[in-house]
Protein backbone atom coordinates (compact mmCIF):
# COMPACT_ATOMS: atom_id res chain seq x y z
CA UNK A 1 0.00 0.00 0.00
CA UNK A 2 1.64 3.21 -1.22
CA UNK A 3 -0.69 5.84 0.23
CA UNK A 4 -1.46 7.58 3.52
CA UNK A 5 -4.05 5.99 5.81
CA UNK A 6 -7.16 7.76 7.15
CA UNK A 7 -6.63 6.69 10.74
CA UNK A 8 -7.25 9.83 12.89
CA UNK A 9 -10.71 10.38 14.41
CA UNK A 10 -12.05 13.68 15.82
CA UNK A 11 -10.64 13.27 19.33
CA UNK A 12 -7.22 12.29 18.00
CA UNK A 13 -7.15 15.13 15.45
CA UNK A 14 -8.18 17.64 18.12
CA UNK A 15 -5.59 16.29 20.53
CA UNK A 16 -2.86 16.70 17.90
CA UNK A 17 -3.98 20.27 17.28
CA UNK A 18 -4.01 21.15 20.97
CA UNK A 19 -0.67 19.63 21.88
CA UNK A 20 0.77 21.44 18.85
CA UNK A 21 -0.62 24.75 20.18
CA UNK A 22 0.47 24.26 23.80
CA UNK A 23 4.18 23.69 23.71
CA UNK A 24 6.90 25.61 25.45
CA UNK A 25 5.41 28.73 23.79
CA UNK A 26 3.15 30.20 26.49
CA UNK A 27 5.61 29.40 29.26
CA UNK A 28 8.42 31.38 27.66
CA UNK A 29 6.38 34.13 25.99
CA UNK A 30 4.36 35.29 29.02
CA UNK A 31 7.23 37.42 30.44
CA UNK A 32 7.96 38.87 26.95
CA UNK A 33 4.32 39.86 26.52
CA UNK A 34 4.03 41.44 29.97
CA UNK A 35 7.26 43.39 29.46
CA UNK A 36 6.33 44.60 25.97
CA UNK A 37 2.90 45.83 27.06
CA UNK A 38 4.17 47.12 30.42
CA UNK A 39 1.49 45.75 32.73
CA UNK A 40 -1.70 43.67 33.04
CA UNK A 41 -2.97 45.19 29.79
CA UNK A 42 -0.92 42.37 28.26
CA UNK A 43 -4.26 40.52 28.31
CA UNK A 44 -5.09 42.49 25.16
CA UNK A 45 -2.32 40.70 23.27
CA UNK A 46 -3.79 37.32 24.23
CA UNK A 47 -7.28 38.48 23.20
CA UNK A 48 -5.98 39.77 19.87
CA UNK A 49 -4.22 36.46 19.29
CA UNK A 50 -7.45 34.57 20.02
CA UNK A 51 -9.47 36.87 17.74
CA UNK A 52 -7.01 36.44 14.88
CA UNK A 53 -6.94 32.67 15.36
CA UNK A 54 -10.75 32.47 15.21
CA UNK A 55 -11.00 34.70 12.12
CA UNK A 56 -8.25 32.76 10.35
CA UNK A 57 -9.81 29.46 11.45
CA UNK A 58 -12.88 30.11 9.28
CA UNK A 59 -10.57 30.21 6.26
CA UNK A 60 -8.74 27.02 7.28
CA UNK A 61 -12.02 25.22 8.05
CA UNK A 62 -13.43 25.95 4.58
CA UNK A 63 -10.24 24.97 2.82
CA UNK A 64 -9.54 21.90 4.95
CA UNK A 65 -13.05 20.52 4.48
CA UNK A 66 -13.00 21.27 0.73
CA UNK A 67 -9.56 19.75 0.04
CA UNK A 68 -8.65 17.24 2.80
CA UNK A 69 -5.27 16.21 1.45
CA UNK A 70 -1.75 15.94 2.79
CA UNK A 71 0.14 19.22 2.75
CA UNK A 72 -2.48 21.76 3.88
CA UNK A 73 -1.53 25.17 2.50
CA UNK A 74 0.46 23.63 -0.34
CA UNK A 75 -2.74 22.13 -1.73
CA UNK A 76 -4.92 25.14 -0.87
CA UNK A 77 -2.74 27.72 -2.61
CA UNK A 78 -2.51 25.59 -5.73
CA UNK A 79 -6.27 25.13 -5.91
CA UNK A 80 -7.07 28.76 -5.08
CA UNK A 81 -4.77 30.39 -7.63
CA UNK A 82 -5.23 27.97 -10.51
CA UNK A 83 -2.79 26.69 -13.14
CA UNK A 84 -1.16 30.04 -13.89
CA UNK A 85 -0.23 31.20 -10.37
CA UNK A 86 -1.14 28.27 -8.11
CA UNK A 87 2.04 26.32 -8.81
CA UNK A 88 4.12 29.42 -8.03
CA UNK A 89 2.32 30.16 -4.75
CA UNK A 90 2.49 26.54 -3.64
CA UNK A 91 6.22 26.38 -4.45
CA UNK A 92 6.79 29.57 -2.42
CA UNK A 93 4.97 27.97 0.49
CA UNK A 94 7.11 24.81 0.34
CA UNK A 95 10.27 26.91 0.03
CA UNK A 96 9.21 28.98 3.05
CA UNK A 97 8.19 25.86 4.97
CA UNK A 98 11.58 24.24 4.33
CA UNK A 99 13.04 27.10 6.41
CA UNK A 100 10.19 27.95 8.75
CA UNK A 101 9.16 24.43 9.85
CA UNK A 102 12.64 23.48 11.12
CA UNK A 103 12.74 26.89 12.88
CA UNK A 104 9.48 26.04 14.67
CA UNK A 105 10.93 22.74 15.85
CA UNK A 106 14.22 24.41 16.78
CA UNK A 107 12.41 27.11 18.80
CA UNK A 108 10.67 24.46 20.88
CA UNK A 109 13.91 22.53 21.39
CA UNK A 110 15.79 25.70 22.39
CA UNK A 111 13.00 26.67 24.78
CA UNK A 112 13.10 23.17 26.27
CA UNK A 113 16.85 23.41 26.90
CA UNK A 114 16.53 26.87 28.47
CA UNK A 115 13.72 25.79 30.77
CA UNK A 116 15.67 22.70 31.78
CA UNK A 117 18.25 24.99 33.43
CA UNK A 118 15.74 25.49 36.26
CA UNK A 119 16.40 21.87 37.18
CA UNK A 120 19.99 21.44 36.00
CA UNK A 121 22.74 24.07 35.71
CA UNK A 122 23.70 23.91 32.03
CA UNK A 123 26.29 25.90 30.14
CA UNK A 124 25.46 27.38 26.75
CA UNK A 125 27.15 24.47 25.00
CA UNK A 126 25.30 21.93 27.15
CA UNK A 127 21.98 23.61 26.29
CA UNK A 128 22.80 23.21 22.60
CA UNK A 129 23.56 19.53 23.14
CA UNK A 130 20.20 19.08 24.89
CA UNK A 131 18.21 20.89 22.18
CA UNK A 132 19.89 18.92 19.39
CA UNK A 133 19.40 15.61 21.19
CA UNK A 134 15.71 16.38 21.70
CA UNK A 135 15.19 16.82 17.95
CA UNK A 136 16.82 13.44 17.30
CA UNK A 137 14.63 11.82 19.98
CA UNK A 138 11.49 13.22 18.35
CA UNK A 139 12.45 11.83 14.94
CA UNK A 140 12.81 8.40 16.57
CA UNK A 141 9.40 8.70 18.31
CA UNK A 142 7.67 9.72 15.05
CA UNK A 143 9.08 6.78 13.11
CA UNK A 144 5.73 4.98 13.49
CA UNK A 145 2.45 4.53 11.61
CA UNK A 146 -0.32 7.15 11.95
CA UNK A 147 -2.79 4.99 13.92
CA UNK A 148 -0.25 4.42 16.69
CA UNK A 149 0.57 8.13 16.77
CA UNK A 150 -3.12 9.05 16.91
CA UNK A 151 -3.67 6.95 20.04
CA UNK A 152 -0.52 8.37 21.61
CA UNK A 153 -1.71 11.96 20.95
CA UNK A 154 -4.79 11.52 23.15
CA UNK A 155 -2.68 10.33 26.08
CA UNK A 156 -0.26 13.22 25.61
CA UNK A 157 -3.10 15.78 25.55
CA UNK A 158 -4.51 14.41 28.85
CA UNK A 159 -1.16 15.17 30.51
CA UNK A 160 -0.93 18.62 28.88
CA UNK A 161 -4.50 19.62 29.76
CA UNK A 162 -4.20 18.36 33.34
CA UNK A 163 -1.01 20.37 33.90
CA UNK A 164 -2.58 23.63 32.72
CA UNK A 165 -5.73 23.03 34.75
CA UNK A 166 -3.58 22.45 37.84
CA UNK A 167 -1.89 25.80 37.24
CA UNK A 168 -5.22 27.61 36.74
CA UNK A 169 -6.89 26.07 39.79
CA UNK A 170 -3.84 26.85 41.91
CA UNK A 171 -3.83 30.45 40.66
CA UNK A 172 -7.46 31.18 41.37
CA UNK A 173 -7.39 29.58 44.82
CA UNK A 174 -4.57 32.02 45.74
CA UNK A 175 -5.78 34.92 43.60
CA UNK A 176 -5.13 38.57 44.50
CA UNK A 177 -7.36 40.69 42.25
CA UNK A 178 -5.69 43.94 43.26
CA UNK A 179 -2.31 42.57 42.20
CA UNK A 180 -3.68 41.04 38.98
CA UNK A 181 -5.22 44.32 37.79
CA UNK A 182 -2.57 46.73 39.01
CA UNK A 183 -2.54 48.81 35.82
CA UNK A 184 0.05 51.58 35.49
CA UNK A 185 -1.38 55.06 34.94
CA UNK A 186 -0.40 55.05 31.24
CA UNK A 187 -1.71 51.53 30.57
CA UNK A 188 -4.34 52.60 28.05
CA UNK A 189 -2.70 55.70 26.66
CA UNK A 190 -3.70 55.08 23.04
CA UNK A 191 -0.73 56.70 21.34
CA UNK A 192 1.14 55.16 18.38
CA UNK A 193 3.64 53.42 20.67
CA UNK A 194 0.77 51.61 22.42
CA UNK A 195 -0.27 50.00 19.13
CA UNK A 196 3.33 49.22 18.19
CA UNK A 197 3.74 47.45 21.55
CA UNK A 198 0.43 45.63 21.06
CA UNK A 199 1.54 44.43 17.64
CA UNK A 200 4.91 43.21 18.90
CA UNK A 201 3.37 41.53 21.95
CA UNK A 202 0.76 39.89 19.72
CA UNK A 203 3.52 38.28 17.67
CA UNK A 204 4.46 36.35 20.81
CA UNK A 205 0.86 35.47 21.74
CA UNK A 206 0.09 34.34 18.18
CA UNK A 207 3.16 32.09 18.33
CA UNK A 208 1.52 30.38 21.30
CA UNK A 209 -1.75 29.88 19.37
CA UNK A 210 -0.15 28.51 16.21
CA UNK A 211 -1.05 24.93 15.45
CA UNK A 212 -4.85 25.19 15.20
CA UNK A 213 -4.47 24.30 11.50
CA UNK A 214 -2.18 21.30 12.00
CA UNK A 215 -5.07 18.98 11.18
CA UNK A 216 -5.13 20.45 7.64
CA UNK A 217 -1.57 19.27 7.01
CA UNK A 218 -2.80 15.80 7.95
CA UNK A 219 -5.96 16.06 5.84
CA UNK A 220 -5.33 12.78 3.98
CA UNK A 221 -5.15 10.93 7.31
CA UNK A 222 -8.35 12.30 8.93
CA UNK A 223 -11.48 10.14 9.15
CA UNK A 224 -14.60 11.95 7.81
CA UNK A 225 -12.54 15.11 7.12
CA UNK A 226 -15.40 17.29 5.86
CA UNK A 227 -16.83 17.37 9.38
CA UNK A 228 -13.90 16.54 11.63
CA UNK A 229 -11.42 19.10 10.26
CA UNK A 230 -13.61 22.18 10.99
CA UNK A 231 -14.72 20.78 14.34
CA UNK A 232 -11.20 20.02 15.51
CA UNK A 233 -9.99 23.51 14.51
CA UNK A 234 -12.68 25.42 16.42
CA UNK A 235 -12.65 23.13 19.46
CA UNK A 236 -8.87 23.56 19.68
CA UNK A 237 -8.91 27.36 19.51
CA UNK A 238 -11.83 27.78 21.94
CA UNK A 239 -10.30 25.46 24.51
CA UNK A 240 -6.79 26.86 24.28
CA UNK A 241 -7.94 30.51 24.31
CA UNK A 242 -9.80 29.95 27.59
CA UNK A 243 -6.81 28.14 29.10
CA UNK A 244 -4.32 30.86 28.04
CA UNK A 245 -6.43 33.75 29.31
CA UNK A 246 -7.05 32.04 32.64
CA UNK A 247 -3.38 31.14 32.94
CA UNK A 248 -2.18 34.71 32.22
CA UNK A 249 -4.68 36.35 34.58
CA UNK A 250 -4.03 33.72 37.24
CA UNK A 251 -0.26 34.24 37.15
CA UNK A 252 -0.72 38.03 37.44
CA UNK A 253 -2.83 37.40 40.54
CA UNK A 254 0.03 35.53 42.24
CA UNK A 255 3.20 37.22 40.92
CA UNK A 256 3.31 41.06 40.54
CA UNK A 257 3.68 41.98 36.88
CA UNK A 258 6.77 44.08 37.73
CA UNK A 259 8.47 40.83 38.79
CA UNK A 260 6.85 38.49 36.27
CA UNK A 261 8.09 40.46 33.25
CA UNK A 262 11.69 39.55 34.05
CA UNK A 263 11.18 35.93 35.09
CA UNK A 264 13.05 33.33 33.04
CA UNK A 265 10.97 30.51 34.54
CA UNK A 266 7.58 32.13 35.08
CA UNK A 267 5.57 28.98 35.75
CA UNK A 268 8.27 27.39 37.89
CA UNK A 269 8.47 30.62 39.91
CA UNK A 270 4.68 30.55 40.22
CA UNK A 271 4.59 27.04 41.70
CA UNK A 272 7.61 27.70 43.91
CA UNK A 273 5.88 30.74 45.40
CA UNK A 274 2.74 28.74 46.17
CA UNK A 275 4.02 25.29 47.11
CA UNK A 276 7.79 25.37 47.50
CA UNK A 277 10.81 24.30 45.49
CA UNK A 278 10.07 20.56 45.29
CA UNK A 279 6.63 21.12 43.74
CA UNK A 280 8.12 23.69 41.36
CA UNK A 281 10.64 21.10 40.17
CA UNK A 282 7.83 18.61 39.52
CA UNK A 283 5.82 21.27 37.63
CA UNK A 284 8.90 22.14 35.57
CA UNK A 285 9.20 18.49 34.59
CA UNK A 286 5.60 18.59 33.35
CA UNK A 287 6.29 21.76 31.35
CA UNK A 288 9.25 20.07 29.71
CA UNK A 289 7.03 17.11 28.86
CA UNK A 290 4.52 19.52 27.30
CA UNK A 291 7.29 20.98 25.15
CA UNK A 292 8.11 17.51 23.84
CA UNK A 293 4.46 16.71 23.04
CA UNK A 294 4.08 19.94 21.07
CA UNK A 295 7.16 19.28 18.97
CA UNK A 296 5.83 15.77 18.38
CA UNK A 297 2.70 17.23 16.76
CA UNK A 298 4.58 19.95 14.89
CA UNK A 299 7.02 17.56 13.23
CA UNK A 300 4.23 15.13 12.39
CA UNK A 301 2.20 17.78 10.55
CA UNK A 302 5.00 19.59 8.74
CA UNK A 303 6.60 16.40 7.47
CA UNK A 304 3.55 16.00 5.19
CA UNK A 305 4.12 19.32 3.34
CA UNK A 306 7.27 18.49 1.29
CA UNK A 307 5.77 15.03 0.72
CA UNK A 308 2.64 16.55 -0.85
CA UNK A 309 4.71 18.88 -3.04
CA UNK A 310 7.06 16.11 -4.18
CA UNK A 311 4.17 13.79 -4.96
CA UNK A 312 2.72 16.59 -7.09
CA UNK A 313 5.99 17.03 -8.98
CA UNK A 314 6.65 20.47 -7.50
CA UNK A 315 9.54 19.50 -5.20
CA UNK A 316 12.39 17.00 -5.05
CA UNK A 317 11.10 13.51 -5.90
CA UNK A 318 12.82 11.81 -3.00
CA UNK A 319 10.42 13.54 -0.58
CA UNK A 320 7.49 11.63 -2.10
CA UNK A 321 8.73 8.32 -0.71
CA UNK A 322 6.71 6.54 1.98
CA UNK A 323 8.13 4.09 4.48
CA UNK A 324 7.65 0.59 2.97
CA UNK A 325 5.87 -0.88 6.01
CA UNK A 326 4.75 2.01 8.22
CA UNK A 327 3.37 4.15 5.35
CA UNK A 328 4.52 7.63 6.38
CA UNK A 329 6.81 10.15 4.55
CA UNK A 330 10.04 9.13 6.25
CA UNK A 331 12.41 11.07 3.94
CA UNK A 332 10.52 14.30 4.61
CA UNK A 333 10.61 13.62 8.35
CA UNK A 334 14.35 12.91 8.33
CA UNK A 335 15.23 16.06 6.37
CA UNK A 336 12.98 18.24 8.56
CA UNK A 337 14.60 16.73 11.65
CA UNK A 338 18.09 17.25 10.26
CA UNK A 339 17.53 20.94 9.53
CA UNK A 340 15.83 21.46 12.91
CA UNK A 341 18.84 19.85 14.57
CA UNK A 342 21.18 22.34 12.86
CA UNK A 343 18.97 25.35 13.60
CA UNK A 344 18.67 24.38 17.27
CA UNK A 345 22.45 24.71 17.54
CA UNK A 346 22.66 28.09 15.77
CA UNK A 347 19.87 30.44 16.86
CA UNK A 348 18.41 32.23 19.90
CA UNK A 349 14.81 31.70 21.03
CA UNK A 350 13.48 35.28 20.94
CA UNK A 351 14.68 35.91 17.39
CA UNK A 352 13.38 32.57 16.16
CA UNK A 353 9.86 33.17 17.53
CA UNK A 354 9.46 36.50 15.74
CA UNK A 355 10.95 35.19 12.48
CA UNK A 356 8.56 32.21 12.50
CA UNK A 357 5.49 34.43 12.54
CA UNK A 358 6.57 37.22 10.20
CA UNK A 359 7.90 35.05 7.37
CA UNK A 360 4.56 33.18 7.10
CA UNK A 361 2.09 36.06 7.09
CA UNK A 362 2.22 37.13 3.42
CA UNK A 363 2.61 33.84 1.54
CA UNK A 364 0.51 31.59 3.74
CA UNK A 365 -2.08 33.36 5.89
CA UNK A 366 -2.95 36.45 3.84
CA UNK A 367 -2.64 34.71 0.45
CA UNK A 368 -5.00 31.94 1.57
CA UNK A 369 -7.61 34.43 2.77
CA UNK A 370 -7.44 36.56 -0.39
CA UNK A 371 -7.56 33.45 -2.58
CA UNK A 372 -10.61 32.08 -0.77
CA UNK A 373 -12.51 35.39 -1.06
CA UNK A 374 -11.71 35.50 -4.79
CA UNK A 375 -12.81 31.87 -5.19
CA UNK A 376 -16.21 32.66 -3.65
CA UNK A 377 -16.84 35.52 -6.06
CA UNK A 378 -15.35 33.68 -9.05
CA UNK A 379 -17.42 30.52 -8.54
CA UNK A 380 -20.99 31.46 -7.75
CA UNK A 381 -22.09 27.81 -7.49
CA UNK A 382 -19.15 26.80 -5.32
CA UNK A 383 -19.85 23.68 -3.27
CA UNK A 384 -18.26 23.75 0.18
CA UNK A 385 -18.72 21.08 2.88
CA UNK A 386 -18.23 23.90 5.44
CA UNK A 387 -19.08 27.58 4.89
CA UNK A 388 -17.93 30.41 7.13
CA UNK A 389 -20.73 32.52 8.64
CA UNK A 390 -21.02 36.19 7.60
CA UNK A 391 -18.69 35.70 4.62
CA UNK A 392 -16.35 37.50 3.87
CA UNK A 393 -16.15 39.43 7.18
CA UNK A 394 -14.05 36.87 9.15
CA UNK A 395 -11.55 36.55 6.30
CA UNK A 396 -11.24 40.33 5.88
CA UNK A 397 -10.80 40.87 9.63
CA UNK A 398 -8.10 38.20 9.63
CA UNK A 399 -6.26 39.90 6.77
CA UNK A 400 -6.35 43.28 8.56
CA UNK A 401 -5.02 41.86 11.83
CA UNK A 402 -2.29 39.91 10.03
CA UNK A 403 -1.20 43.12 8.27
CA UNK A 404 -1.23 44.99 11.59
CA UNK A 405 1.04 42.38 13.17
CA UNK A 406 3.34 42.31 10.13
CA UNK A 407 3.76 46.08 9.90
CA UNK A 408 4.26 46.42 13.69
CA UNK A 409 7.35 44.20 13.57
CA UNK A 410 10.94 45.37 13.49
CA UNK A 411 12.22 46.17 10.00
CA UNK A 412 14.84 43.40 9.95
CA UNK A 413 12.15 40.72 10.27
CA UNK A 414 10.02 42.34 7.56
CA UNK A 415 13.02 42.53 5.23
CA UNK A 416 13.88 38.92 6.04
CA UNK A 417 10.37 37.76 5.15
CA UNK A 418 10.40 39.71 1.88
CA UNK A 419 13.88 38.36 1.12
CA UNK A 420 12.69 34.76 1.51
CA UNK A 421 9.81 35.45 -0.89
CA UNK A 422 12.13 36.95 -3.52
CA UNK A 423 14.66 34.14 -3.19
CA UNK A 424 11.81 31.66 -3.59
CA UNK A 425 10.60 33.43 -6.72
CA UNK A 426 14.09 33.29 -8.22
CA UNK A 427 14.36 29.56 -7.46
CA UNK A 428 10.89 28.94 -8.87
CA UNK A 429 11.58 30.61 -12.21
CA UNK A 430 14.95 28.86 -12.49
CA UNK A 431 13.23 25.52 -11.80
CA UNK A 432 10.48 26.23 -14.32
CA UNK A 433 12.94 27.26 -17.02
CA UNK A 434 14.88 24.01 -16.58
CA UNK A 435 11.61 22.06 -16.64
CA UNK A 436 10.50 23.71 -19.89
CA UNK A 437 13.93 23.15 -21.44
CA UNK A 438 13.91 19.45 -20.52
CA UNK A 439 10.42 19.07 -22.04
CA UNK A 440 11.62 20.64 -25.31
CA UNK A 441 14.62 18.30 -25.45
CA UNK A 442 12.38 15.27 -24.95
Amino acid sequence: MNKLVRGLNLSQATSLNMIDMVGIGPFVTIPFIIHTMGGPQCILAWLLGALLSFMDAFVWAELGAKWPQAGGSYVFLQKLYGKKYGRMFSFLFVWQTSIQAPLVVASGAIGFAQYLTYLLPLSGLEQKIVSGSLVLLLVWILYRNIKTLGKLSVILWLVVGSTILWLIISAFTHFDAQMAFDFPTSAFDLKPMFFVALGQASVKSIYSYLGYYNVCHLGAEIINPQKNIPKSIFISIAGIAVLYLCMQIGILGVIPWQEAQYSEFIVSTFFEKLYGHATAQFATGLILFIAITSLFAVMLGYSRVPYAAAKDGNFFKVFAKLHPTKHFPHVSLLVLGGLAFCFSLLFKLKDVITAIIIMRILVQFISQSIGLIALHYRSKKLRLPYKMPFFPIPAILGILVWLFVFLSSDWQYILGAVGIIFSGLILYFIKESFFKQSVKEV
